[in-house]
């Protein structure tokens, strides 16, 4: 399987670390909404670092998708046609709070906002004229001084991110591929997501469909670095379980009532308390944890027969570079 990893780094450092990632195997570099731009740091590497580049994922109900195509039709010229364009909506709170934005119909919605960038895409790919009609955007004008003329690269791909059963039939409806949630379980992925999966590929009459696996690692050699490693996953499966859109990946495990109970640690700022709460056998479902063979052994058991590339995260911690190949090669 192919590695894709985090670009974790500022945007005026990240080429940087970009070349360290790259030349210890990962085929691919992400950037997510964190606490820098999600397009800048990719666009500070393209061209400069060879490697597949993704957004994992760009927040869309805030922006325009006119405004998402114009930064990936950017972004597959400079990275030579190595480009993913991965969407997400976000949770409520976040769009509503953090945002400044609206809420609704989120699934509706990231459907319309996919088909919209694909119809501009094609439109400046084709030079057929630009009329999307949707419930909640409209996209019908395109005069020729805003069209950037046909990417020699092809339009780049459009990905959209899911979790819940109704999101990833949407995905797999129609978008080029599915990012799953990196809060999952083994179970959950085979009882939830896959049929979900296969309900929007049927719904689209699609026989083939790419998907994306996102794994949280704990990652390691000696026990001082498993335990610094198991820190940052723990506060990482702590903050996404709190979540209570994420409570159904608990909930299959028997694990439901967890989740409000985290979020009221989270509201009480409890921090630590939290991260006690997920115990041994929560992280060793919802996350993997070891050497880097052993990770390596159990994300091709959990994803090997549906996916031939994923995604890993390092929440909190930053193993050395040399397991982070060997990691890789164990992988490959």
């Amino acid at each position: 399987m192919l590695l894709d990893l985090q670009l974790d780094a500022r945007p005026d450092r990240c080429e940087e670390r970009a070349r360290a990632l790259v030349e210890a195997g990962a085929a691919g570099l992400f950037t997510f909404e964190g606490p820098h731009d999600v397009l800048l740091p990719l666009a500070a590497v393209a061209g400069r670092v060879d490697t597949d580049l993704m957004t994992n994922v760009a927040i869309a109900l805030p922006r325009s998708p006119m405004h998402l195509a114009h930064a990936a039709w950017d972004l597959q010229l400079m990275s030579r046609g190595r480009f993913r364009l991965g969407l997400g909506s976000q949770i409520r709170p976040h769009i509503e709070k953090r945002y400044g934005a609206t809420w609704s119909a989120p699934a509706a919605r990231m459907r319309e906002i996919v088909l919209a960038v694909r119809a501009i895409l094609t439109s400046w790919q084709d030079g057929t004229p630009l009329d999307f009609r949707g419930e909640y955007t409209r996209h019908t004008l395109m005069p020729p001084t805003f069209v950037p003329g046909p990417n020699p690269y092809g339009p780049p791909p459009v990905l959209l991110g899911a979790l819940g059963p109704v999101m990833t039939r949407t995905a797999a409806e129609v978008a080029d591929g599915l990012l799953v949630m990196p809060f999952h379980s083994h179970r959950h992925f085979r009882e939830r997501t896959l049929p979900a999966v296969t309900e929007g590929m049927k719904r689209a009459g699609r026989t083939e469909f790419p998907l994306y696996p996102q794994v949280i690692v704990a990652m390691g050699r000696s026990a001082d670095e498993l335990a610094a490693a198991s820190t940052g996953v723990r506060g990482l499966l702590a903050f996404y379980g709190s979540t209570p859109a994420y409570r159904p990946v608990l909930d299959i495990e028997g694990w439901g009532d967890l989740q409000p109970e985290l979020n009221a640690l989270s509201k009480s700022g409890d921090i630590m308390t939290m991260f006690d709460r997920i115990s041994e056998p929560v992280l060793e479902t919802l996350a993997v944890r070891g050497t880097p063979e052993e990770c390596a052994a159990e994300i091709t058991r959990r994803f090997a027969d549906v996916a031939d590339r994923v995604c890993c995260y390092f929440p909190g911690y930053d193993p050395p570079v040399d397991q982070i190949a060997d990691l890789a090669t164990a992988l490959g």
